[in-house]
């Protein structure tokens, strides 16, 4: 059964939902480990008001027992603190749509009177429970060797060159950083920048980079569209709010250059008979198939749509054009997406892997990830003959 969750619950309603089903039994999980991420969700420089609002506290409300998954699907709820200046008042009608933002297309969709359901469903909110749901997949993963790690490596106009800084350090700087970029130089300047855009009354976007470690050869496949790894990847990551483009490794500069110079040559390690590359072009993945290395995604966030300089629109109950009005948000939310992209790819990788080994508990699947065959020339057997493949 593949992996899948569902979210629900409104930005200022009384709590947030999501239900996480097909994770084995046996996992051990505490809510310690899904608040360490929601925690990491709620900072970052730029953040807007609501993040002092909130203290986003996970309730595991199905599917755990002893400390341990059951095998049952996984309920977790997180209230909404700030729900309680909401509750049975009478809220100003929203009638003027925001560039940017769902209120118009939602409304035309929904035939909604107010735009605020729109508003409402569509916000980055949601994304609390995608961090929570998250959090146990990269959990999963990580009982495996797999890491999922993520940082920023442009915001604005400042971009960083990262060298030849591993990625697991990448991560740990990345963690110690407000913006969440490894390279202090580059942070400084994307501060600057984000302090720039707050006094200008407007906002900023970037882009992010998420990397997966210890990914095993043979996830996904290519014998049909939809199981592609990739294409689940770039699916995961485009319906995050904001993120309106995507490349896996060196997709945009590779299309700049000739067929030798873009991809990852395959080399013969003597000593170990395993079969190696020196570069990584193409992000991990060949064929819609995980090749063993790290999978690198880029994820392009935009400038959030609200903004506190208004921009035309018209209000829809007047039939006048109008100024947009102000609705609280980030001014820069690149840093705050990190540890949502990384959940999103968690979770593409965590349902990756069940569908390769298969398993309904923990421990069985252990011995059968032990067991899968490698890129080595003893697990690919030739046997050098001519084959007739249709009669």
């Amino acid at each position: 059964m593949p992996l899948r969750f569902l979210t629900a619950g409104e930005s200022h309603g009384p709590s947030l939902t999501t239900i996480l089903d097909g994770l084995p039994a046996g996992l051990p999980l505490t809510i310690e480990i899904i608040n360490k991420e929601l925690a990491r969700r709620q900072q970052g420089y730029g953040s807007g008001g609501r993040m002092k609002i909130e203290k986003d506290i996970v309730q595991i409300l199905g599917g755990v027992m002893g400390g341990e998954t059951t095998g049952a699907p996984i309920a977790l709820l997180v209230q909404n603190d700030d729900h309680v200046k909401w509750k049975g008042k009478a809220i100003e009608p929203m009638t003027a749509p925001r560039p940017g933002h769902a209120d118009l297309t939602g409304a035309v969709k929904y035939g909604y009177k107010d735009l605020r359901p729109a508003l409402e469903r569509a916000s980055a909110r949601e994304t609390t429970m995608r961090v929570a749901a998250g959090a146990v997949c990269k959990h999963f993963l990580a009982q495996f060797g797999i890491i999922v790690g993520g940082y920023v490596s442009s915001i604005g106009e400042v971009q960083t060159d990262f060298g030849d800084m591993p990625f697991e350090e990448r991560f740990t700087r990345a963690e110690e950083s407000d913006v969440r970029c490894p390279i202090e130089s580059s942070a400084s300047q994307m501060r600057a920048e984000i302090e720039k855009t707050i006094h200008g009354k407007n906002t900023l976007g970037g882009v992010l980079e998420i990397v997966a470690l210890n990914v095993p050869v043979g996830l996904g496949s290519f014998v049909q569209w939809d199981r592609r790894l990739e294409a689940k990847l770039a699916l995961a990551i485009m319906s995050v709010q904001a993120i309106k483009g995507v490349e896996v490794g060196d997709a945009f500069e590779n299309a700049k250059r000739i067929g030798t110079q873009a991809h990852d040559p395959i080399n013969l390690r003597p000593s170990t008979f395993d079969l190696q590359r020196s570069t990584n072009r193409a992000g991990g993945t060949e064929g819609g198939i995980s090749n063993g290395q790290p999978i690198i995604i880029r994820a392009a966030m935009k400038p959030i749509a609200t903004t506190l300089l208004p921009q035309p629109t018209v209000d829809l109950a007047s039939g006048t054009e109008s100024p947009t009005k102000y609705e609280r948000s980030d001014f820069c939310p690149v840093p705050r997406a990190v540890p949502i992209l990384e959940s999103m790819v968690a979770f593409v990788l965590a349902d990756a892997l069940l569908e390769k080994l298969g398993g309904d508990s923990l421990n069985e699947m252990k011995p059968r990830f032990e067991s899968l065959r490698k890129a080595t020339l003893e697990d690919l057997p030739m046997d050098n003959i001519p084959h007739i493949f249709w009669e």
